[in-house]
């Protein structure tokens, strides 16, 4: 009788996810109340899905494609966006691929002190894009000289047919890059240049479920799901741990000593991928120097702390906070830039943006200091 009833209650259970999966919306109330604590610190014609500020509090901003070709890298300086490093960098040379970008998806200023520029070489997700030769290749640009000094140029075998890499931490000599195209994460050394790939579909990898944002199942183009597997990604300020997700969680980690070592079978790697705990559709993450994670709710519009013992506390909430994608810490504040990339066509089903131009940067003080893993 117990295991007939354990049987039921597992079938119960499969049924109600099952059901929930197939829903279109979700039963979310928005929050109404503005919290006084947000500062908008700049905005934006254009979409932008992340922000970095260097240590002399320089504005950098990658632009999304999803309303429409031009822009990927640009400097804020007075709420104006400047192409950088040049306007020859932002536009596509398929002849020359290398020393042009292609599709931007990250950015970050590095331990370094230089800006790191993730182009993910696809056009897309799941969309039946694929990867360009020459186009997925993470570019280092040194602000004092406003040149680009590096270019680590992603090739086969690492790179897949579908790979589209998507962003970047960084641990002493290696970089992790994820690649929710093709479904896995991407390891390179930086002082070789080599690079190989682990976790490829692993279930914490994977995604197992839909994006939900404001309620509303992010749908693609051609009426299908839209379904993103491991992106984003943050490496514990002592450099142990490398924590990652789908969109849609569940949270995971796994020592980078593991990830490291080429030598070790990929077998053997992903048996020691952990997870942590289940998480929320996230739009973007941050990590502090006391190893909190920030992770944006895009379906409730706050954002969230992970603390390393995995409690979840609510940071901020407040209607205006529309997507709220890569984030960025630096000593004192939470930067978040809203991106409201749920209310563009790519994410709709094509039905016509709503996006509400100019999208905004806000800023809200925290007593938090960047992890040493990120930049000083």
């Amino acid at each position: 009788m117990k295991q007939k009833l354990r049987m039921l209650a597992a079938m119960i259970a499969f049924a109600t996810a099952a059901q929930v999966m197939a829903q279109d919306t979700l039963p979310v109330k928005l929050p109404e109340q503005q919290d006084s604590r947000l500062e908008q610190v700049a905005t934006s014609p254009r979409v932008w899905n992340g922000i970095t500020v260097s240590h002399d509090n320089r504005l950098f901003a990658s632009l999304t494609q999803s309303e429409g070709a031009g822009l990927q890298l640009a400097e804020v300086i007075n709420n104006q966006l400047k192409a950088f490093p040049n306007d020859a960098w932002n536009q596509w040379d398929a002849k020359d691929p290398e020393h042009h970008f292609y599709h931007v998806n990250a950015l970050r200023i590095g331990p370094d002190g230089d800006l790191w520029v993730m182009d993910s070489g696809n056009k897309g997700i799941g969309t039946g894009d694929q990867a360009v030769t020459g186009g997925a290749k993470l570019v280092r640009i040194n602000l004092a000289s406003g040149k680009v000094v590096q270019s680590y140029v992603i090739k086969a075998p690492t790179l897949q047919p579908t790979s589209y890499l998507d962003d970047v931490r960084f641990n002493g000599d290696f970089a992790y890059i994820t690649d929710p195209g093709a479904v896995g994460l991407v390891v390179l050394d930086l002082k070789s240049g080599k690079s190989w790939r682990v976790l490829d579909n692993h279930p914490l990898s994977v995604d197992h479920q839909p994006i939900y944002a404001d309620g509303k199942k992010l749908i693609l183009r051609d009426g299908r799901e839209k379904r993103v597997g491991l992106d984003q990604l943050e490496v514990s300020p002592d450099g142990k741990w490398l924590y990652y997700q789908a969109i849609p969680g569940p949270l995971a980690r796994i020592e980078t000593r593991y990830l490291d070592d080429p030598k070790i079978a990929k077998d053997e790697v992903a048996r020691h991928a952990k997870k942590v705990r289940e998480t929320w559709s996230t739009g973007g993450t941050a990590i502090d120097a006391e190893g909190n994670i920030y992770a944006s709710d895009i379906n409730t519009r706050s954002i969230k702390r992970i603390a390393p013992d995995g409690k979840v506390t609510t940071v901020v909430q407040d209607p205006r906070l529309v997507w709220i994608d890569a984030m960025w810490v630096s000593k004192g504040a939470l930067w978040m830039p809203s991106g409201q990339i749920n209310r563009t066509p790519a994410t709709t089903g094509g039905k016509p943006s709503t996006v509400e131009y100019p999208v905004k940067l806000y800023r809200l003080a925290l007593p938090i200091a960047p992890s040493p893993r990120d930049h000083q």
